[in-house]
């Protein structure tokens, strides 16, 4: 089986990098601000996870990170590193590494960008996101550089991501209206976190055009934390 890197830059190749379609049906209207989150996996340390996935190594990771509850935007949760493109950005793709870098304290020196997905169009909160793919070669340690604005910063074992076990669905009721997504529930250090809303269906969407979804229950719903309940998911944008 390839490895998950060669995997990863093989959907790059192929032009499959449209994997939100979901997201993508409701276009910004207007003009939109311009984003962009990493999406990093790699060894990011020497614990594996215990779980034997089928499409996976034990020790693939991905880095997230979980945004302090006290925020006025998407408080409490767990996102991506990134947020706005800056002026002073060159691209995508350097807004993502020097938010990275601000919100984790990685050594961007050490990341291998693969590429970048399609960009995201996000109606509710006007931002086009460009979700940049990148391997941790040389992995540095992280943590929430600014408490003020990240609560924890954690990697995800990629096997217990994918297991059904884990998975099922976020659901928001309010005014009539529903919203429905995927969802993960994540240990971590610092106690368990749900990955939803943008960053759950980026991870979905992902790892169903790579082919490492397991089949899982759509119809499970995983309860949200009470400070996150806010209407259809976007991105952090700081």
């Amino acid at each position: 089986m390839p490895s998950p890197r060669a995997q990863l830059e093989d959907l790059l190749a192929r032009g499959l990098g449209d994997i939100s379609p979901a997201l993508r049906a409701s276009p910004v209207e207007g003009e939109a601000r311009a984003a962009a989150v990493l999406i990093l996996f790699g060894v990011l340390d020497g614990i594996p996870s215990r779980r034997r996935a089928a499409h996976v190594p034990s020790d693939l990771d991905v880095l997230l990170l979980a945004r302090a509850s006290t925020l006025r935007a998407h408080p409490g949760q767990v996102a991506f590193p990134g947020g706005r493109v800056d002026p002073d950005d060159e691209d995508a793709v350097s807004a993502a590494l020097r938010e990275a870098r601000e919100e984790t304290g990685l050594d961007p020196a050490g990341v291998q960008v693969l590429g970048t997905l399609a960009p995201v169009p996000l109606a509710f909160s006007q931002h086009e996101v460009t979700p940049v793919l990148a391997w941790w070669a040389r992995p540095t340690p992280v943590h929430a550089v600014d408490r003020a604005e990240s609560a924890a910063v954690f990697r995800a074992p990629v096997a217990d991501l994918l297991d059904p076990a884990r998975r099922g669905s976020t659901v928001i009721r309010r005014d009539g209206r529903e919203w429905r997504g995927p969802a993960f529930a994540v240990d971590t250090a610092g106690g368990p976190q749900i990955v939803w809303g943008f960053t759950a269906m980026l991870l979905d969407g992902l790892f169903d055009r790579l082919g490492w979804t397991e089949t899982w229950d759509a119809g499970r719903e995983i309860a949200l934390p009470t400070v996150s309940l806010t209407p259809p998911p976007h991105p952090a944008a700081s």
